[in-house]
């Protein structure tokens, strides 16, 4: 059971993340998550670098989907600039959202990564409905009420694969 909040793999930020990296692995699209894995939660826009990340994975014809637990208006103000397809009140880690965006990706779920800085929301999700999965260290060190209590619960996890030699990485 605890195998499913096992990233596949772990990167200091999702802009380490390059489209010939995942070319390499046949993945065509990407599931995002929004708050602390693209920018801060608390940040209403793209940064000028995520800006340039999201055009370099457009021009390498990486598909890109954010798929969010916040609501419709944080979700929409944040992706509609950027021409990027969304869906708001996921629900992770239940899987009709993500399901929902490979469908209008028009892309199968062996070419899908989901990124995301939650083991408890992204990296369960994903995992649990067939997914690759990219854990990224959170964007900011804040977290609202829900999210600072799956911290907690996710550090004991995380320490508990340490301690089983499943991962070699610092937070």
């Amino acid at each position: 059971m605890l195998k499913l909040f096992l990233p596949s793999e772990h990167s200091k930020s999702i802009l380490d993340i390059t489209p010939e990296r995942l070319k390499e692995q046949g993945i065509k699209g990407i599931i995002t998550d929004l708050d602390n894995t693209l920018v801060e939660w608390d940040r209403p826009s793209a940064t000028p670098q995520l800006i340039k990340w999201f055009d370099n994975m457009r021009d390498h014809g990486i598909l890109v989907t954010i798929v969010s637990n916040n609501n419709e208006k944080r979700v929409h103000s944040f992706a509609d600039p950027l021409k990027i397809p969304f869906i708001f009140q996921a629900r992770k880690p239940m899987g009709k959202a993500f399901i929902r965006a490979i469908n209008q990706m028009g892309i199968k779920r062996e070419e899908t990564v989901v990124i995301g800085d939650q083991l408890l929301t992204d990296v369960f999700g994903g995992n649990r409905n067939g997914f690759k999965t990219i854990l990224v260290v959170p964007v900011a060190q804040t977290d609202g009420l829900v999210t600072r209590f799956n911290r907690k619960i996710e550090r004991r996890i995380l320490s508990w694969f340490r301690r089983k030699g499943m991962i070699n990485w610092e937070d």
